[in-house]
């Protein structure tokens, strides 16, 4: 049993990993402004002894004692980093900084949420994490890119000078129930889209890749990273099972019955025209892979969407 904090608890993946750590017998520490994260995604663990809310800013430090600290906390959709791109990159590099000294502080091992888009637009397909990446420091994704670039930085020199635990994972495109509907990302869009009957908007011409991954499987990577005791990373989590934007909409119409049409818009700058992690770092030291196919991690999020306005 250990006392775990997850910032971002309350949050999409967040709150799937506090309900994971729970039922392990953790106790666990959730923390979170709510600016993403909802309280009804953590509602029914609010009567656990073993849990414990926190509506905290970690751009503020937390005093607290902990075993564990996994590191969520930052908007992941670009609808809403952008919404406040130099509050986005403050809760990347002032949280990292906060959460780093409380490791250091409680000796606690402290994993970080990065993301594959530090791998902004990639030249390497698929992406190891061998790869420096291709990232604009100046266009309108650039704080939440280059925030997640500086943390894992930060972790990096953290570990190096002060003995800091680390673990660094890079998160891939994730999906599943607890997700916001206006959060702008593919799945949640092309699925609410769907089951109010509206047509599908798909930018660009619909060619471009992603990998989704349910986020069972992700938070399943997540703990196994964290409790590995030689392996630092970092370590791409995602499936690597690529299908185009079109492909997608193609599913989630036909799987929620919609009749609803595909129209496309002009691409966002800087969208990446193909993302697919190399995950055999995963598999060899972490034994992972993800075990949810789309189709039915798909069918699940579906329900968790119908059941929002019922």
């Amino acid at each position: 049993m250990k006392k775990v904090l997850v910032t971002g608890g309350a949050g999409f993946i967040g709150s799937h990993l506090c309900k994971r750590l729970l039922t392990e017998g953790n106790t666990v520490i959730c923390a979170d402004n709510l600016f993403t994260g909802k309280k009804e995604n953590i509602l029914e663990l609010m009567d656990n002894k073993n849990f414990e809310f926190l509506r905290h800013d970690i751009t503020l430090p937390l005093y607290v004692e902990v075993d564990r600290i996994y590191n969520l906390a930052c908007p992941a959709s670009p609808v809403h980093y952008q919404y406040n791109p130099i509050k986005t990159m403050k809760t990347s590099v002032l949280g990292a900084i906060n959460m780093l000294g409380l490791a250091k502080r409680t000796k606690a091992r402290i994993l970080q949420a990065s993301t594959s888009e530090v791998y902004g637009d990639p030249h390497v397909h698929p992406q190891v994490e061998e790869y420096w990446g291709n990232v604009n420091p100046i266009g309108q994704r650039s704080c939440y890119d280059e925030g997640k670039r500086a943390v894992e930085t930060l972790f990096m020199d953290y570990h190096r000078q002060n003995s800091v635990d680390v673990r660094i994972i890079r998160i891939f495109n994730t999906y599943g129930s607890n997700m916001c509907e206006n959060d702008g990302r593919v799945v949640s869009n092309f699925i609410v889209q769907a089951l109010l009957g509206k047509d599908i908007t798909v930018y660009g011409d619909g060619s471009q890749t992603r990998s989704f991954c349910y986020v069972d499987d992700l938070v399943e990577g997540m703990v196994r990273m964290m409790e590995n005791d030689a392996f630092i990373g970092p370590v791409n989590l995602g499936n690597p099972s690529e299908f185009t934007i079109r492909e997608l909409a193609e599913k989630v119409i036909a799987l929620t019955g919609a009749s609803s049409k595909v129209i496309y818009k002009d691409l966002p700058q800087d969208d990446p025209k193909q993302r697919k992690p190399d995950i055999t770092k995963a598999q060899t030291i972490l034994g992972w892979e993800p075990r949810v196919g789309l189709n039915d991690g798909l069918k699940k999020t579906i329900e968790y969407f119908k059941s929002l306005t019922r």
